[in-house]
């Protein structure tokens, strides 16, 4: 059914001028985004006319575990020259065969199945070319007018459907900004009886140290790496030395290749029978001062603590910068009365954001079911 699949080029990349060069980036929810695309030197590698791609060629991401399988349709060309890069594929089909947005349907009809078909180790996952040549199949009607037909029923089921979804994650997002808002409104409306003192003056840190050399699977503690806090409840490896021991309602956060600049988590034991040590990227404090979670709200304020970070490496903090780095102390029941609004509004937020995920989830299956009337299974 097609003229031509195959993979894009291996660019050498430029600043300015040369080819256009799409990547897995540009390729999502069936669009094509320009902005994450970069330049070819065409001068020192020369692309063959065969790789720039044209109206109703199908883009694929051939490789990598999240971006295989996603698909996309040319519906237009805002430059002159335009290829792929090596892990994208181009599926050109035969013109007097389809109408060109129905075999653009056709393919975001498949998708999930392209996506299965990919082979190799994890985060090397890769579709060969003969898998995408032969593995599939589609049906379609003979005529080029019945077809068009479809693609019409199509686009205005999927423009408003594209327009509901649109919706919802403006909702969401609002729904996050109002928490965010109001969460900074606390400490930039702060009471002229709070106190502000320096993290170093009021609460006790300690960062971790080099674990490596003494992992050891069937070790005592289990210690904790950014991966470990970034994740839900991964257990992490062991090591047989507590070098750096975190207790109960400690405060954790990353300290190298910061996530957003915010503190992430108090740190409470997953299993009481466990111990567990922090490793050098990470660091954990503790005071008597605070109530842990108005401390914790504190931090994950936008990019607070790394706003404090004076070095020219805006992702990572130092010791200096975590013990320098002001903080706001009202009286302890007025944390709490603090806290418990923000709990309140937070467990709020967190409805909103399900029902509006779940909303987006509903609209994206939606968008499946109606392709399944004019591409049923063979």
């Amino acid at each position: 059914m097609c003229e031509k699949i195959s993979r894009g080029i291996s660019p050498i990349y430029v600043e300015k001028n040369g080819v256009v060069v799409l990547n897995q980036k540009c390729i999502r929810d069936h669009k094509l985004n320009f902005e994450p695309a970069r330049r070819h030197d065409d001068t020192s590698k020369p692309v063959g006319s065969d790789k720039f791609i044209r109206i109703g060629d199908v883009l694929v991401n051939s490789t990598g575990e999240g971006t295989l399988g996603r698909v996309a349709q040319v519906k237009n060309l805002p430059f002159d020259r335009i290829t792929v890069d090596s892990h994208v594929s181009i599926v050109r089909p035969l013109k007097d065969k389809f109408y060109l947005d129905f075999f653009g349907y056709a393919l975001i009809y498949i998708e999930n199945e392209i996506e299965k078909s990919g082979a190799g180790a994890s985060g090397q996952t890769e579709l060969a070319r003969s898998v995408l040549e032969n593995q599939f199949n589609l049906t379609y009607p003979i005529h080029l007018l019945e077809q068009k037909r479809i693609v019409s029923i199509l686009d205005q089921a999927f423009a408003a459907i594209d327009k509901a979804k649109a919706n919802a994650e403006k909702n969401l997002k609002n729904a996050r900004e109002v928490f965010e808002s109001y969460l900074q409104g606390v400490f930039e409306n702060k009471g002229d009886d709070w106190k502000e003192k320096t993290l170093g003056e009021v609460c006790e840190f300690r960062n971790g140290q080099a674990h490596e050399q003494h992992i050891d699977e069937k070790g005592k503690y289990i210690l904790v790496n950014s991966k470990f806090i970034s994740s839900d409840g991964e257990k992490g490896k062991r090591t047989n030395n507590a070098l750096s021991p975190l207790f109960i309602g400690d405060i954790v956060f990353v300290m190298s290749d910061v996530p957003n600049g915010k503190a992430l988590a108090k740190c409470f034991l997953i299993d009481k029978n466990d111990t567990y040590t922090l490793n050098q990227r990470i660091g954990a404090i503790c005071s008597k001062v605070f109530d842990n979670d108005f401390l914790v709200y504190q931090f994950n304020r936008h990019k607070y603590l790394l706003s404090f970070n004076n070095g020219e490496n805006q992702t990572n903090l130092r010791k200096n910068d975590i013990l320098n780095c002001p903080l706001y102390i009202p009286q302890l029941a007025e944390q709490k009365t603090i806290v418990k609004k923000l709990d309140d509004l937070s467990s709020e937020t967190k409805k909103l954001e399900v029902i509006y995920q779940n909303k987006i989830t509903d609209l994206e299956e939606l968008k499946k079911s109606i392709l399944q009337k004019p591409f049923p299974e063979n």
